[in-house]
């Protein structure tokens, strides 16, 4: 009953906040308007690019978790999902690291969630990056735009980037010596033992992480891409980038509970920086909305619908391991 009473909760706590928002009516009835056969192929492209963007980060996963315990493709991508159900409910996202280890077995469960971190960690270094090259593509146009003080405030949001990027890629590739001072501190002997399977990270597969990581954020681009052709924003791919880029690295930075404020703070964010590029604010709403169900209001459904087999998934674990013990 766990996943029917997740999925109401659920479809429950998305109408209320999108209730929430400003214009949200004309925002749904400007998305309602342009579903028709004529854009049909746009809304293809868009389921498209939904599986893409949450294949790749099934893929990612799936390479950090085999060090620990085999996870097929299709099982990693059910994961996905269901942790995207729990990030719903928590802050900056979370949960989501306590949803996906319900596919492991139990013994592994903490060495799982300091796996999905590096997962994690490769892509805020990717937002970060991006970001950093938007930052300097918006910049001039706040500069006319807006002034010469809000362009300098992004400036300094460049330096804490810069800084912030150039931190975690040390740590990045260098997880065995952070693992070598955590373990320092005091704590539990079996903590130590858990996290300690992030030491000897081959250089090669965080250089995998990382480039799935750079092809998703092009999926990201790829997904705003379609929602502005379709919702005639128009923008051209430079400032796209730019803007976009700025877009995921505030949201990256600010906290935020899926269910409770990350549509406002979406939208609120995106109207502010695109509208330097396009004067359709509504356009621009429905976008937001519509790249918000995509990537996390879809995929939160499905999480808890799959809920359902998670038990059965287990029953299966437990048979194999015994027929292997025979």
């Amino acid at each position: 009953m766990v996943g029917p009473a997740v999925f109401c909760i659920l479809s429950y706590s998305i109408y209320q906040q999108i209730q929430r928002q400003p214009q949200w009516e004309e925002s749904l009835q400007h998305i309602w308007d342009v579903v028709s056969w004529a854009k049909l192929k746009w809304g293809l492209l868009t389921g498209v690019l939904l599986l893409l963007n949450w294949g790749i980060e099934a893929k990612k996963w799936q390479i950090v978790i085999n060090r620990i315990q085999p996870l097929s493709w299709y099982t990693s991508f059910k994961a996905i999902c269901v942790g995207t159900t729990f990030a719903f409910f928590t802050p900056n996202r979370m949960g989501e690291y306590v949803g996906r280890v319900l596919y492991i077995n139990e013994g592994q469960r903490v060495k799982a969630i300091s796996l999905t971190l590096v997962c994690s960690m490769a892509q805020l270094m990717v937002t970060l990056v991006f970001g950093l090259v938007g930052i300097f593509i918006v910049k001039p146009v706040v500069e006319i735009q807006v002034g010469h003080q809000t362009a300098m405030l992004l400036q300094l949001l460049a330096y804490i980037t810069a800084g912030a990027l150039l931190i975690m890629s040390v740590l990045f590739f260098r997880l065995s010596r952070l693992i070598y001072w955590v373990q320092k501190l005091p704590m539990k002997a079996v903590i130590k033992e858990q996290i300690a399977v992030l030491d000897h990270f081959e250089t090669n597969t965080l250089l995998r992480i990382l480039l799935w990581s750079m092809v998703r954020f092009l999926v990201f681009m790829a997904q705003y891409f379609v929602c502005f052709k379709v919702f005639n924003v128009s923008l051209n791919v430079v400032d796209l980038f730019g803007a976009i880029s700025v877009v995921f690295l505030i949201l990256a930075i600010v906290p935020s509970i899926a269910f409770l404020s990350e549509l406002g703070i979406r939208w609120k964010t995106n109207i502010e920086v695109l509208q330097l590029f396009s004067t359709n604010l509504v356009g621009i709403m429905a976008s937001s909305l519509a790249v918000w169900i995509i990537n996390l209001v879809i995929p939160a459904l499905m999480g808890s619908l799959l809920l359902l087999n998670i038990r059965r998934f287990k029953y299966r674990q437990q048979k194999r391991r015994k027929a292997q013990q025979l």
